[in-house]
């Protein structure tokens, strides 16, 4: 089983408190109420003589740019090709369909909802930024989470030692958000549009992993002796 029962239990909560928080951040960012503070922040990682500019060495901004590439919709269309191709050849069916349904289907969503609340970009952006998708939520930042954590989750299931698991998760996590980090430090995003992103990313990533497990619970109970359906 994926999930034990309680962990499915205790998954509940936690997607309720995600989808609540972007319930929150959306409402405050469609009255004006956030953009004071996005746009203190902001002003405060840009270079005081020179707004175009982030904060910090030349090297800093390469990085930045470098981390935020890996919430792309290339690296995680090719990063989710390939996964699944493995999954598939090793004949794990299951995984492979919520590696698809995960990530396909928060790409749907993220399209979706930037639809919906067609927030404009930070002014700060450069032209010819080549930003093409309204920002809020932050795509970069949901499909990370989604992403990241579908996949760590995956792969923490094919251990069995807590430690490792941890340390699984642990870097799944970090990569989600210095993704997101990126997208606030680039300038690329206000910082409620990540936080937006992240919650709604990990709301779906856990909600696409409850129905697994439960697929795999009936799939199981339709292998055992007369658990079969006639």
């Amino acid at each position: 089983m994926i999930f034990r029962p309680l962990a499915r239990f205790a998954a509940l909560p936690l997607i309720a408190m995600a989808l609540v928080a972007f319930a929150g951040i959306a409402g405050e960012m469609v009255e004006g109420d956030t953009l004071h503070l996005d746009r203190a922040i902001l002003v405060a990682l840009r270079d005081p003589s020179d707004l175009s500019h982030p904060i910090g060495p030349r090297w800093l901004v390469e990085v930045a740019r470098d981390v935020t590439s890996l919430g792309s919709t290339a690296v995680l269309t090719g990063m989710t090709l390939a996964i699944t191709g493995y999954l598939m050849l090793a004949n794990k069916r299951l995984a492979a369909l919520l590696v698809v349904t995960a990530i396909a289907g928060g790409a749907i969503l993220s399209t979706l909802l930037k639809l919906a609340f067609l927030r404009p970009r930070p002014d700060f952006v450069p032209p010819g930024a080549g930003l093409i998708t309204d920002s809020f939520p932050s795509g970069h930042a949901m499909l990370s989470a989604v992403t990241y954590l579908t996949l760590g989750a995956l792969l923490a299931r094919m251990q069995t030692r807590r430690r490792i698991k941890a340390y699984v998760i642990a870097w799944a996590t970090l990569a989600t958000v210095l993704v997101g980090v990126s997208r606030v430090y680039l300038s690329v995003h206000w910082p409620t549009d990540v936080l937006a992103g992240w919650c709604i990313g990990a709301a779906w990533a856990l909600l696409c992993w409850i129905a697994a497990t439960n697929l795999e619970r009936i799939s199981r109970v339709d292998r055992e002796p007369g658990g079969r359906a006639r």
